[in-house]
């Protein structure tokens, strides 16, 4: 009987463990396309950030879509905890400087664990993928506007019952997409 009462207990909770990662994973995605770009070249250009405008400085007309040979596929950024990084994923072009802002970074990783506790930064990728957004030498936005990607993986659940049985269950990876808004500021709503 207590078996069965803790295992009841443990579908429950494992129910809200789904339920915050999924939260935290959608207000992650909010965070990082209404606040700082984590790869630094997609934030916008000076006075209003710090970005790097590699469509004008590299010659493409001012008001026209950065093209894929410039951009075209996606940014990878991860953290080991202390210091984000930002890769061209294998078969993209990405023709301007990939650094990563471990600031924006470490924040985004803070406001998704106000929502689940167990969430590192070595659970959390953001990821930027070309779409036809954006436009060369923006002076209020990035360059160009990503669709924007977190997913969050490699969280664990421990049952009550693990007591008894031992093991961990696996929670499965959870992702959410949105268009690049701003990319600019250190806190959204």
């Amino acid at each position: 009987l207590l078996i069965v009462l803790f295992g009841t207990i443990d579908v429950g909770r494992y129910a809200w463990s789904l339920s915050q990662a999924q939260k935290a994973t959608q207000i992650g995605a909010r965070w990082a396309v209404a606040t700082n770009a984590v790869a630094t070249s997609l934030q916008p250009i000076a006075p209003y950030g710090s970005g790097y405008d590699f469509a004008v400085t590299g010659g493409i007309p001012q008001g026209t879509t950065v093209p894929t040979t410039v951009f075209n596929g996606s940014i990878e950024c991860i953290s080991d905890g202390t210091n984000a990084s930002c890769t061209c994923t294998p078969g993209s072009t990405c023709n301007f400087p990939t650094t990563a802002d471990t600031l924006a970074f470490n924040r985004l990783v803070t406001r998704m664990a106000q929502i689940s506790p167990d969430i590192t930064a070595s659970k959390v990728k953001v990821a930027y993928s070309r779409s036809e957004l954006g436009f060369s030498g923006d002076p209020i936005g990035p360059q160009i506007a990503p669709l924007t990607t977190v997913s969050l993986q490699s969280l664990k659940f421990v049952p009550f019952t693990s007591q008894i049985f031992g093991g961990r269950v696996d929670l499965p990876q959870f992702a959410y997409t949105l268009p690049m808004e701003d990319g600019s500021g250190t806190s959204s709503n």
